[in-house]
């Protein structure tokens, strides 16, 4: 009796113990990201995460066989919740650069983006290097890699750091600033909503500084990060991304096509 015992004691542990395990590898995989930058991240009319990354998360979700939830925080808030363990990963069109790479892990590059000007119609810079000047005035975004390009490459130029896109995008649109410092996509949009007031330059910044967006994740999750980048390869392979390019960037891909600029994701 008491071996029968012991046997079933040994069962019911084995089984706790499977169970445990098996909650454990179905934890969701909780994404940060800051949905405000249409339409990568955003919302739809009910409040429902959506846009490219959105979309980019589900499948990864797919892949690895997790549901995902995504957290909607604010871009400076997204790498402390990295490292405190609020989110697993930030999928939030952030670029990999050297500072970032100090504190949090990335995987290989899903987009390769790069810097341009949204410069105010009567300003007279006319070549980013024109900006380090003491009498011209640069707006960013906090955190960005504009943030960080403006305060290493200009540091004679006055630098206004600003919360949103849009306040950024008004200064230099009232001719407040000379030049809002984003992304190509980002700075065409603008241009096209504000064409009596902006212009655009989209020339190499001749700068040291990659464009390219990854995945971050901690970086003692190696095993994550192995399967982060297997599935981008896999993605890219069997052209994932053509797909919501035409779904949400299609107009903006004709103006790639237009100004003879390659399209910075998909390549």
């Amino acid at each position: 009796m008491k071996k029968k015992f012991i046997s079933f004691t040994k069962i019911i542990i084995s089984l706790l113990i499977t169970s445990v395990v098996t909650f454990s590898s179905s934890k969701p995989l909780i994404i940060g990201m800051e949905l405000a930058y249409p339409p990568f991240e955003m919302t739809d009319s009910l409040g429902n995460p959506t846009g490219v990354s959105v979309d980019l998360a589900k499948e990864l979700g797919i892949y690895l066989n997790r549901d995902i939830k995504i957290e909607n925080i604010a871009w400076s808030g997204l790498l402390p919740s990295l490292l405190t363990k609020k989110v697993d990963i930030i999928l939030s069109s952030m670029t990999i650069t050297e500072e970032r790479k100090k504190a949090v892990a990335f995987s290989v590059p899903y987009a390769e983006s790069f810097l341009s000007l949204l410069v105010n119609i009567d300003s007279p810079v006319n070549s980013p290097m024109d900006l380090n000047d003491f009498k011209r005035t640069i707006v960013v975004k906090t955190g960005s890699t504009g943030h960080l390009v403006a305060k290493k490459y200009f540091p004679k130029a006055k630098l206004r750091v600003l919360e949103k896109e849009t306040l950024a995008v008004l200064e230099v649109s009232q001719g407040k600033a000379d030049a809002f410092i984003y992304d190509p996509l980002t700075v065409i949009k603008n241009n096209n909503l504000n064409p009596e007031t902006t212009r655009v330059i989209l020339d190499n910044f001749q700068i040291n500084e990659s464009g390219d967006w990854g995945i971050a994740y901690r970086k003692n999750d190696i095993e994550l990060g192995k399967s982060i980048n297997s599935f981008l390869k896999e993605f890219k392979e069997k052209k994932g991304f053509e797909p919501l390019i035409e779904k949400y960037l299609k107009d903006e891909k004709k103006i790639f096509d237009e100004k003879q600029i390659p399209f910075f994701l998909g390549n």
